[in-house]
């Protein structure tokens, strides 16, 4: 609805739209994908994790964060494996290159890792779930 000032009160016509009432609450808000399939906590836990690694890897490794070498420790992979002892056993493969005792990172990387939910990439419309 638009409603037109009188002359009196300005020296140009101005035009206000308002919007219907009740039609501002009405409307949802809308999220981003990412959120709306994960968990916003989950998400924040995840990036908490990535964080540590890498401090934790820049302390075994003796380097800065850019220095530390590609190592994938893929989170969703640990949880896919059925037992701790095979997800030490993958991280300490991981780190085969890292000569300082590295018992203690695995230990808590576990720890941390235990109780995440696996996060599998949002499918695009028309993909089959296998």
């Amino acid at each position: 609805m638009a409603a037109v000032t009188s002359p009196e009160s300005t020296p140009q016509p101005r035009v206000y739209f308002q919007t219907p009432p009740g039609t501002e609450e009405d409307v949802p808000q809308k999220q981003g994908r990412v959120t709306v399939k994960y968990d916003r906590k989950e998400l924040r836990r995840r990036l908490n994790l990535e964080e540590w690694i890498v401090s934790q890897l820049m302390t075994l490794y003796d380097c800065e964060e850019d220095e530390v070498p590609e190592l994938e420790i893929d989170v969703d992979e640990l949880l896919d494996l059925p037992s701790d002892v095979e997800r030490a056993i993958r991280v300490k493969m991981l780190l085969v290159d890292c000569y300082k005792p590295n018992d203690d990172f695995v230990a808590a990387l576990l720890e941390k890792v235990r109780g995440m939910q696996k996060l599998s990439t949002p499918q695009k419309k028309g993909d089959i779930t296998p």
